[in-house]
């Protein structure tokens, strides 16, 4: 049985386009991020630069797409290293590198916390933004055609950016989360404005059993012939790519429409980091 996950009085929640007045917006502190973001992320002395375009392709693509029109999720075995795992988590606590901080308490939205990146994002995670957007697009473009939705995606992520920056939503989405024992989020959708990619990226930063135990990923999935929900079991490093929100399917009567939510089962013990790849920005 998958891991239940509590939830505050809504069913699920759609992430927030603002930010409520308890929640913390920080002040640029432009000198100092980009610093970190150089020296720390991606030009490590005597060490090969992380090429993320060469990371993705060698992912066994045939597969993924295959599990992705099976299930709405795919995983991406060791997308990163444990020091690179590290690096991320450790930047939690320099807000330079952030530009609003969510307690998801104060939403309903389940117990710990994220922060939202600034512009420019870390290079590691824009590199890894732009290289896995360039993999899924064709398969958003499919999916929307077999379900008669008439919206299509450019080949290239900055394309898409100013789509979204032409209509409102200027501001970065890719997060870094946090949890400690007792922690847990509901299920919900990563939506933000009128424009949504419909995949996305979670990256666990983590060791399983070492640095935390429990906080399962969890999906849902209202199918066209059942309802059910899934554990997606991940490692450090691991990625899973997901849908956002609705993805095709066979019903019995021919092509259909299912809708996917994904939460974490309360963490029982430790400390649980993550990033989440969202590809629309934000209103």
């Amino acid at each position: 049985m998958a891991p239940r996950l509590s939830c505050a009085p809504l069913e699920f929640h759609r992430k927030h386009r603002s930010f409520a007045s308890g929640d913390v917006q920080y002040s640029t502190g432009i000198a100092n991020a980009q610093a970190w973001r150089t020296t720390v992320l991606s030009r490590r002395t005597n060490t090969p630069k992380y090429d993320a375009k060469a990371k993705v392709d060698a992912f066994d693509w045939p597969e993924i797409i295959r599990s992705l029109d099976a299930d709405g999720t795919a995983v991406l075995p060791r997308l990163l290293e444990p020091g690179q795992c590290a690096r991320l988590a450790a930047g939690y606590s320099n807000d330079d590198l952030y530009r609003s901080r969510i307690v998801m308490a104060r939403h309903g939205f389940g117990r710990g916390e994220y922060k939202y990146y600034r512009y420019p994002l870390p290079e590691l995670l824009q590199d890894l933004r732009q290289a896995l957007y360039s993999r899924l697009a064709p398969i958003a473009n499919r999916w929307h055609k077999e379900m008669g939705i008439g919206v299509r995606y450019p080949s290239v992520h900055a394309d898409f950016i100013r789509r979204c920056h032409r209509a409102g939503q200027k501001r970065p989405t890719p997060l870094i989360l946090q949890y400690f024992e007792g922690d847990y989020n509901c299920l919900h959708q990563d939506l933000y404005g009128a424009h949504v990619f419909p995949l996305q990226a979670t990256i666990l930063l983590s060791k399983p059993g070492t640095d935390f135990e429990g906080g399962e990923f969890v999906v849902t999935d209202a199918g066209a012939r059942e309802k059910r929900a899934d554990v997606v079991q991940l490692a450090q490093g691991d990625a899973v790519i997901l849908a956002v929100n609705r993805r095709p399917v066979t019903g019995s009567r021919g092509p259909a429409k299912t809708a996917m939510r994904h939460g974490v089962s309360r963490v029982r013990r430790g400390l649980r980091h993550t990033v989440g790849i969202v590809f629309h920005d934000a209103r």
